[in-house]
């Protein structure tokens, strides 16, 4: 028993002899010590934390060569293989981590809506609960700074660009007609419905090199990616009826959207400037089915939607009035994945079809065309390290148009293309610490139709001035195909290019964002014709020139009163463009060189009740007078909106709902149609773009049918 005891001590007091002390300092890249860091051996129970200074130490029975390994939050983890017997009074600096919420993020000329965003300064429930909008997502968009009001069309047009110069995406792939269709002079509205989509990201400029064929703007949806639980959505509106469902299942689930609109009953009762033969009606519905992999989540979108309206328009050139009768129907349908495979590869893959048919009856002439649209795609991207990520992708578009027109006269006359465009980019992210990062890459693509190949530099970079705000710059080269209008008539003719320069600040803070940008754009071989409006006979050349430059303000709270939510919106833009049938440069008709926004949303929780405001200001819109000497010489008196909504709980999951666009009953003016020869007196004799009506009306009511007997759409009016 002796014995045992003594051998017991022995090895023991050996064990403790051989004990090995590692020691040493964890600071900062200022050099400031860490105080509560993690240091420990990789594979062992051996570590220790640093104290006050920075000091850690701790003794070890390892031998040789060890991974050591040191952690803290917000700062990367540091690995080191060392030599455990030499390791001793150390210093060590840790890396501040640039995946933490205070780290810089590239700001220049992209607003974020969503909960993957670092920083939404607008949330995807803003779109239906801005009043004025009316449930349209480029109606709320136009409340931000850079986009212009265009009433007479509604589409996004975006610092000195016009509508097809911006692109819209749905969960990555392009979609080709965005957009209900219109008569001229008539607004439309976007084809997506806002409740499917969880994320927006709207780019005023200086895009990244993933997307092209997009002059001055883009604008990315994402479809939601989950769905809560099963729940049935049923609208009575004033315009028509709207029923959603959503169904789950295992790790699949499926949404969809139907919609009926039929301003027939509305017009009855509201007066219009508009002569309808048939009011405008429409069938719609949408579609996401979702299905979780292992690694990875698959999505396929569709949307389907058959309108149509007949109406008798007045022209200045026309004795009586021209009857416009169209009928349209259109598909759009993706299918996207986006996973994980390998060592930490990253892929997004997909591809989108669409389909667009008008028929047309002008008078009693026939025009009738479809439009094919096709975009296939597959990205990769992966982090190399903590702060530097490559990504790459290729890209490849198919369009094919054709159209027939047969004339009262007996002319028939039929034009078309066939376009395909193959893209190749790669970029890189490059995060210097959590203060300073750089953007960038190249684009590459090619156009059969214009034989034509280009490439394309775009460039950020964001720097952290304080732990609220943040500097970025951007710049960017820029090209897109020749609009449809154009080159169904020639081929003849070059992409039209635009190169972006952006400077911005953004601060943001307890619920209060503020931005201000200011941005250069250049813009070369823009189309030009000799003919007041594009003829299959005309001469087209890329001979047109212009520019923009403007400054961009935002501010948004929802903090300093509690609940109450506003932001506030300004731009100025300075634009003239030598394009279309220009004689000279000038600016075009629809800019407005100042532009004012301001939005409000109030929760009033003794009256169950969200109330909203909106109020939008522009200055005047030229125009050209040929009774004037000047070219576009001419102004519009400035345009004003105010418009109201209010949501009113009834029951928990039945909301009583009605808008009011245009309280003040404002006659809007857009521009002016001249005659195109002087009468009697020598002048030439115009009429006024207007408005279809001063205001427009909405009641509907809202009811929700779901499992918790609790959710209801009142955060989505």
């Amino acid at each position: 028993m002796k014995t045992n005891l003594l051998l017991f001590f022995l090895f023991s007091s050996l064990s403790l002899f051989a004990q090995i002390e590692i020691s040493g300092k964890i600071i900062d890249e200022k050099g400031e010590p860490i105080q509560g860091a993690n240091v420990y051996l990789n594979g062992t129970y051996d570590g220790a934390s640093t104290d006050e200074k920075g000091l850690f130490k701790f003794k070890t029975n390892t031998e040789g060569m060890q991974l050591l390994v040191v952690s803290f939050l917000s700062f990367e983890t540091l690995k080191k293989t060392i030599e455990v017997t030499n390791f001793q009074n150390q210093i060590l600096k840790l890396n501040e981590s640039v995946n933490t919420l205070d780290a810089v993020i590239l700001t220049a000329g992209t607003f974020e809506a969503g909960d993957k965003a670092r920083v939404s300064v607008l949330k995807p429930l803003d779109i239906v609960t801005t009043a004025g909008a009316v449930g349209d997502i480029i109606g709320a968009l136009a409340t931000l700074p850079g986009a212009q009001t265009v009433g007479e069309s509604n589409r996004l047009f975006v610092r000195g660009g016009e509508a097809d110069e911006t692109q819209t995406f749905v969960d990555g792939l392009r979609v080709a007609q965005p957009y209900g269709v219109a008569a001229n002079e008539l607004p439309t509205r976007g084809r997506f419905s806002p409740f499917l989509f969880s994320g927006i990201s709207f780019s005023t400029g200086g895009y990244s090199e993933e997307y092209g064929e997009a002059l001055s703007s883009v604008l990315l949806l994402n479809t939601n990616d989950d769905v809560k639980q099963e729940q049935t959505e049923i609208s009575v509106m004033t315009v028509g009826l709207g029923l959603g469902n959503t169904q789950r299942w295992g790790k699949s689930s499926l949404t969809f959207n139907l919609s009926y609109v039929n301003l027939a009953p509305y017009q009855l009762l509201v007066q219009q400037r508009v002569d309808w033969n048939k009011p405008y009606q429409t069938l719609a519905g949408e579609t996401v089915f979702r299905r979780e992999f292992k690694n990875g989540l698959l999505k396929i979108y569709a949307s389907l939607d058959v309108a149509d309206f007949d109406l008798n328009q007045e022209d200045i050139n026309q004795l009586n009035k021209i009857r416009f009768d169209l009928t349209n129907t259109n598909f759009y349908g993706n299918a996207s994945y986006k996973g994980t495979f390998g060592t930490n590869w990253n892929i997004q893959t997909g591809m989108s079809y669409g389909i667009s048919n008008n028929s047309i009856q002008i008078n009693t002439s026939l025009v009738d065309n479809v439009e094919f649209a096709s975009h296939f795609k597959t990205k990769l991207s992966k982090k190399i390290t903590e702060r530097i990520k490559i990504s790459g992708g290729l890209d490849y578009f198919i369009t094919q148009f054709a159209e027939d027109y047969d004339s009262n006269d007996g002319l028939t006359f039929s034009s078309g293309y066939h376009n395909s465009i193959a893209a190749a980019y790669v970029g890189s992210d490059i995060f210097f610490n959590k203060r300073m990062a750089l953007k960038f890459g190249l684009r590459a693509a090619n156009a059969s139709l214009l034989n034509e190949f280009h490439v394309s530099p775009r460039l950020a970079f964001a720097y952290k001035v304080s732990a609220k705000g943040q500097f970025s710059i951007a710049y960017g080269d820029f090209t897109q195909t020749p609009k449809q209008e154009y080159i169904k008539y020639t081929s003849d003719l070059l992409s039209e290019r635009a190169s972006h320069y952006i400077l911005n600040y953004q601060y943001y803070h307890d619920g209060k964002t503020f931005r201000v940008e200011t941005y250069y754009k250049n813009y070369t071989d823009l189309v030009k014709f000799d003919t007041t409006t594009p003829q299959f006979d005309s001469n087209y050349s890329s001979n047109g020139t212009g520019f923009a430059q403007g400054l961009d303000v935002f501010w948004r709270d929802n903090k300093t009163v509690k609940n109450l939510e506003y932001w506030i919106s300004y731009s100025y833009i300075d634009t003239k463009r030598d394009y279309k049938d220009y004689p000279s440069e000038a600016q075009p008709s629809f800019i407005a060189n100042h532009t004012l926004s301001v939005v409000t949303k109030k929760w009033i929780e003794n009256w169950k009740s969200q109330l909203g405001f909106s109020y939008t200001l522009n200055s005047g819109r030229p125009y050209n007078n040929p009774n004037a000497s000047q070219f576009m010489d001419g102004k519009t008196k400035p345009y004003q909106n105010l418009s109201f909504n209010w949501a009113y709980l009834i029951a928990a999951q039945k909301i009583l709902y009605f808008s009011v666009s245009n309280i003040m009953g404002t006659n809007n003016i857009f521009g002016y149609q001249y005659a195109n020869t002087p009468n009697v007196n020598g002048e030439f004799e115009r009429r006024a773009i207007t408005q279809p009506a001063n205001r427009f009306f909405f009641v509907g009511f809202f009811w929700t049918i779901s499992d918790d007997k609790k959710s209801n759409q009142l955060d989505n009016l």
